[in-house]
């Protein structure tokens, strides 16, 4: 069931109520980042009441200790997790002896935004404290412009009587997680240091048993207001510096503070050169919030300008496209080839702020249409500076080649539970899908010739020792895997497994065969012979009088029935049935036969797709939110709309309504780039098989229109969605393109009556 948390504007979340029930969504929704660091929308004067803290570093991460009563050869010994950095917003704020904290001040006119034009979070209310009223504006932003750079702003307008006001700044290295090493600290004081009414602060991750990086994160901030108000710049502790200023207001005065903060960690700059960087980076920035949120602005505009879905007709939908637009480019916009996409991005601390399967499925066809492709490119480079540590995978299972990992910071698999850490290895085939994905989109073969051959090869020698040969059938199987349906676990023959292992083979033997003799891979000819013979032989369940593939060899025994069959109360399953109970129902977590359809799309013949499609949906609870943009996708291209719009609209608000009761825990960041997938591969029905841009749009009852752009192969196209569909080249040369299976040279502007 979805909730509401936020009015709906096009261009920004905006309530006018605080509701201390709810304050955990809340949070996760207002999260804001910049691609280097982010944190949760927490209250910089603090809050009593429910709250997740959460300030995240980019790269920065722990090992969390793997706590558990058995072991196995090969299982991961450490689970990575993200870890809460220094808490820099903090601005503790006394009035009149009071200690502002909206779970114990009285307070009105509450107010908060996030607009996603510019990153700006606000907030504002009215403190009333006997005959005094204080008006406080909160408002925040992490650069786009200088990636190390923190802005808040706090003002107070003294409405009603005089008041004694206090502000604390801080910088608090005495942080913990929640979920994570059971509220162990991770930090070590290295320097704190005060001078010249700044604080410095710095951090060092503590040593682990693992032997894993060790991190240095700095902070430097200073404060400066309106009204005098002399510092008293104390160090608590060695992991807690403090910047106190007391000032007076009378009735109808007002003033202003300003904190910039820089931060700096080891990934980039060595420890010693910590604080003259910061103090650099701080003396070239803007000294006043006007100046620096027009810049901020101007920054976000830039990427609106060709990243930004425009619907008319729907403003909960224009909502929520920009929305997932904006987390996703707060969380990654490809400037570090060394980071990746965590599910939760920097909203939370679930999924530990790794990187999954869900960049090369999800988030690669989204960056390779919204940005430059070496953004994209850098994504792949991710995985190919990590293969090493996938064939210490590999090797850790007793298996030849590379293995990539489920979830991992460094290319370690470090996920602790074993079926998913040897048996979801279907990962392994969505790497390979990512290069072939990006070369066939860009046109740039010179990535897959060069380093992508290396990881397809190592990825294609560990399919062919993870699959057997049966002499009873005479065909390959893969036995013991967890398909992308994790409802189910240790099955024989997942058909999505079977067909994306046979893939790769078939992907690496012709890209060998083409680029092999001018780079360093050497293949054999004997092991280019077992390719070929796998390829040929391989198993792939199906079923002839359904007409469908099998999700895995013994699905057909379970006792199929629909979703609908449930009573609401039981839904979400996995939160109200045990584990055993899910894995022996026929209910699917989300896409597994249809992802691979959805994969390899020009494969299959529209029967096919809709057989499978009518087959697979009743049966599936969408509680991956991975789930819903691949059905979205497929029902748009067999016809079924208004399933289409459903899964749309469950994709695009999962978390702006909490359809899964599970958004005050972080956002669902990786399955946002399903918003954009669901409108412009499945409304808009684009499709790039074999190096051939097509359309194919049909227009949402309830919308009059949309548009976006996208970058293809140098070009810049515009899509317009009405009762007419037009095509524009906005950039580049004349582009061959397909429009509802008519072939056209675009080379300025087409216009066509939607079908």
């Amino acid at each position: 069931m979805k909730q509401s948390y936020f009015e709906i504007h096009p261009w920004a979340l905006a309530t006018h109520k605080f509701n201390d029930t709810t304050n955990l969504v809340t949070e996760s929704l207002t999260s804001i980042g910049n691609g280097y660091m982010g944190m949760r929308g927490n209250f910089e004067e603090g809050y009593s009441g429910k709250s997740l803290k959460g300030t995240y570093i980019a790269g920065v991460w722990f090992p969390d200790k793997t706590r558990v009563g058995w072991w196995k050869n090969g299982y991961p010994k450490y689970f990575g997790k993200v870890i809460n950095a220094v808490d820099f917003i903090s601005v503790k704020i006394t009035i009149d002896g009071h200690a502002i904290d909206l779970a114990t001040t009285p307070y009105e006119d509450y107010y908060q935004q996030l607009n996603m034009k510019n990153g700006i979070l606000t907030r504002s209310y009215t403190v009333v404290l006997s005959d005094t009223k204080t008006r406080i504006n909160f408002s925040r932003f992490l650069s786009i412009k200088t990636k190390e750079l923190a802005v808040q702003q706090i003002e107070f307008e003294q409405i009603a009587g005089n008041s004694t006001i206090t502000v604390e700044s801080q910088l608090d290295g005495t942080i913990t997680n929640q979920d994570t090493n059971y509220e162990e600290t991770f930090w070590e004081p290295i320097t704190s240091t005060i001078e010249q009414n700044a604080l410095f602060l710095s951090l060092k991750t503590k040593a682990n048993p693992f032997g894993t990086e060790r991190f240095t994160v700095s902070a430097l901030t200073d404060l400066q207001l309106t009204v005098n108000a002399s510092p008293q710049l104390k160090k608590v502790n060695d992991l807690l510096l403090s910047d106190t200023r007391e000032f007076s207001l009378q009735e109808g005065t007002n003033a202003s503070l300003l904190k910039r903060t820089v931060i700096v960690t080891s990934r980039n700059i060595p420890d010693s050169e910590h604080q003259t960087t910061a103090k650099k980076i701080l003396a070239d920035t803007a000294n006043n919030f006007a100046d620096l949120e027009q810049e901020q602005t101007a920054a976000w505009l830039k990427r609106w300008a060709t990243a930004d879905i425009e619907i008319n007709g729907d403003d909960a939908a224009q909502q929520s496209i920009r929305f997932n637009l904006f987390e996703l480019f707060s969380t990654y916009y490809g400037e570090d080839s060394r980071l990746n996409i965590g599910p939760k991005g920097f909203t939370g601390e679930k999924y530990g702020g790794a990187t999954y399967w869900d960049t090369e499925a999800y988030a690669v066809p989204f960056y390779l249409g919204v940005s430059e492709p070496k953004v994209t490119r850098n994504l792949l480079l991710y995985r190919y500076l990590q293969l090493p540590q996938a064939k210490h995978n590999a090797a850790e299972q007793g298996l030849a080649g590379a293995l990539y990992p489920m979830v991992t910071f460094n290319g370690i698999e470090s996920h602790n539970e074993w079926e998913i850490t040897f048996e979801e290895i279907h990962r392994n085939g969505a790497m390979a899908y990512a290069i072939y994905n990006y070369t066939n989109y860009t046109g740039d073969d010179s990535y897959l010739a060069k380093e992508g051959l290396e990881v397809l090869v190592e990825i294609s020698r560990f399919w062919a020792d993870r699959v057997h040969y049966s002499k009873r059938k005479k065909q390959y199987m893969i036995h013991g895997v967890t398909g992308p349906n994790e409802y189910e676990n240790n099955v024989n023959n997942n058909w999505y497994t079977n067909y994306l292992a046979r893939w790769v083979l078939t992907y690496t033997k012709h890209a060998y065969e083409t680029y092999g003799a001018q780079s360093s891979v050497d293949v054999s000819s004997k092991e280019l012979a077992k390719w070929q013979d796998i390829i040929e032989h391989m198993y792939l369940p199906a079923d002839s009088e359904l007409g469908i593939f099998v999700q895995h060899d013994t699905f057909l025994d379970k006792d199929i029935r629909p979703v609908t069959s449930l009573p609401s109360k039981d839904l979400p399953l996995n939160q109200h049935w045990s584990w055993d109970k899910i894995l022996r129902s026929p209910f699917i977590k989300q896409a597994d036969v249809l992802q691979g359809i959805y994969f390899f799309g020009d494969q299959f013949s529209f029967e096919e797709k809709k057989r499978n499609f009518d087959f697979y949906e009743p049966l599936t609870v969408h509680e991956s939110s991975l789930s819903p943009s691949i059905h979205s996708i497929i029902a748009s291209e067999i016809g079924e709309y208004d399933k289409a719009i459903e899964m749309y609209n469950r994709t695009a608000r999962l978390d702006l309504d909490n359809y899964n009761h599970d958004t005050d825990d972080g956002l669902h960041i990786t399955s946002m780039t399903g918003t954009w997938l669901t409108i412009v591969q499945g409304f808009a029905g684009m499709r790039t098989w074999n190096g051939e841009l097509s359309f194919a749009p049909f227009l949402p009852h309830n919308w009059s229109s949309y548009s976006f752009h996208i970058n293809y192969r140098g070009r810049t196209l515009q899509v317009i969605v009405s009762s007419i569909v037009t095509i524009k080249l906005v950039v580049g040369e004349t582009l061959p393109i397909k429009l509802y299976d008519k072939n056209i040279d675009l080379t300025d502007t087409i216009k066509v009556s939607l079908k």
